[in-house]
């Protein structure tokens, strides 16, 4: 991980640089752990959470893309090959995710332009982007109403702002606790003897997955209601703003087999149990979609939100 006992203490103080630290360490094996592709799975996947949020109401590609906390790129490389978005920029506060991403563009066979960023102070000019898209970062963010306004920002006049997969607040709620179970577990069943050489983790890992467990308590800062949420693109100035929530018993699997995933040690598991997850997870979102024409929205885990810059 290269964060130290004396480090994370640090971060405890110090959001900005829990946010690297974690996020740093976990840009090496990111990917792996979230099962993370850049072919047609995973294409599909961020494909569809974007037309779920949008509805597609604008002309495709989209000319100039940003990605804002892009990770590895998952969200922006896909929706590049997608054919949603066409140039590609990215940023994120850890300098490791900025190359993880910029090193998938060249697997790819493109390139991308990446600079490390902090999301309320974005480094680009005004009117320079005609979609910004996240997944799973404003979560990360002190001020998500600054963030916002930034995004705003930097988008040209009628542009589009597209954030999918932040937890709600009731989702994030029975998620870390089925997570928490799942974990405690796994360890305890892979430790017995007849697993322990081919699915146990090392302890050195698990005492750096505990380290990482730790700082993911700090920089996991919010949950959301999707309303609230809504309340707040508002306040920054965006019009047009539309929130949608997925995964129920989506999220029941989900977060068992993720945190399953990561308990294990990497490349147990293989490509068959990837293929396995990902199908019983779109079986169980089709019934979700039939679900929340009865369950309310804030019972759902995920939360993605849209909005526009009054052109």
């Amino acid at each position: 991980m290269g964060a130290s006992r004396a480090d994370v203490e640090r971060a405890y103080e110090d959001n900005k640089l829990a946010q690297v630290l974690y996020h740093d360490w976990e840009a090496q094996t990111y990917d792996d752990k979230w099962s993370i592709s850049f072919d047609e799975r995973c294409t599909a996947y961020a494909r569809d959470r974007f037309e779920a949020v949008t509805g597609l109401p604008d002309p495709l590609p989209y000319a100039k893309a940003l990605e804002l906390g892009a990770g590895t790129g998952f969200f922006s490389l896909n929706l590049k090959q997608a054919g949603i978005v066409d140039e590609v920029h990215v940023t994120d506060l850890s300098p490791g995710m900025v190359e993880a991403a910029k090193a998938n563009a060249q697997k790819l066979g493109f390139a991308v332009e990446g600079r490390v960023a902090d999301a309320e102070r974005i480094p680009y000019d005004d009117n320079t982007f005609d979609v910004v898209v996240g997944h799973a970062v404003i979560h990360h963010i002190p001020d998500v109403e600054a963030a916002f306004a930034e995004m705003l920002r930097v988008l040209k006049p009628g542009g589009r702002f597209v954030v999918a997969g932040e937890p709600t607040r009731i989702g994030d709620w029975y998620a870390r606790r089925l997570g928490r179970v799942t974990w405690h577990a796994t360890k305890a069943v892979t430790a017995l003897p007849p697993l322990r050489d081919t699915w146990a983790r090392d302890a050195e890992e698990l005492d750096e997955s505990s380290r990482a467990a730790a700082l993911e308590a700090v920089v996991d800062l919010h949950t959301f209601d999707p309303d609230e949420l809504a309340r707040t693109a508002l306040r920054a100035g965006a019009v047009e703003v539309r929130t949608r929530t997925e995964e129920l018993t989506a999220a029941f699997l989900g977060w068992p087999v993720r945190t399953f995933e990561a308990a294990v040690r990497p490349g147990a598991l293989g490509w068959g149990w990837a293929m396995f997850a990902y199908g019983s997870w779109r079986r169980l979102s089709a019934v979700d979609r039939v679900l929340a024409r009865a369950v309310p929205a804030r019972f759902f885990y995920n939360v993605g939100i849209t909005g526009v810059k009054p052109g």
